[in-house]
């Protein structure tokens, strides 16, 4: 005998939830604030590290302060160099993002070619088997038919 544990709608919802609650709580929600406030708190020593993501023209920069806060400025991106320098200069841990150049490998379909293959042999296997299933069941009837008659 054998049974079967349904949990209810309810008690998978609560369970979702409580799972997904930690890590909600771990993503970092950034703040705006000005250029000026940034070196403020870089002459106060309140910053304690520094990611600079350089843009065409405008950048913007994210600081982790020792309050445990997350902030970030846009910059122009000729001034990198003089904030990177006071970042340094004031203690922080700087890091200056790179963009990664997407490389364009040729894309290979032959994936694709072996699923059609597969595809096609298993259309082939099932009108086969049902070719035959109908021959017999033709074959059945015609000898019923030539013994109902022979009997007759």
């Amino acid at each position: 005998m054998t049974r079967s544990f349904r949990l209810p709608a309810a008690v998978l919802l609560a369970i979702s939830t409580v799972l997904a609650v930690p890590a909600l709580a771990l993503a970092i929600h950034f703040e705006r604030e000005g250029l000026a406030a940034y070196e403020g708190q870089l002459r106060k020593k309140e910053v304690h590290a520094d990611a600079f993501h350089p843009g065409a023209t405008v950048g913007h920069l994210h600081v982790s302060l020792n309050d445990g806060k997350h902030m970030t400025v846009e910059y122009a991106t000729a001034q990198q160099a003089k904030l990177v320098a006071q970042a340094q200069a004031a203690g922080a841990r700087v890091k200056v993002a790179t963009a990664k150049a997407k490389s364009t490998v040729a894309v290979k379909h032959k994936l694709r070619y072996y699923a059609a293959g597969a595809l096609v042999v298993v259309i082939l296997v099932v009108l086969a088997v049902l070719l035959i299933g109908r021959r017999r069941t033709l074959a059945e009837e015609g000898s019923k038919a030539s013994g109902e008659s022979a009997a007759s």
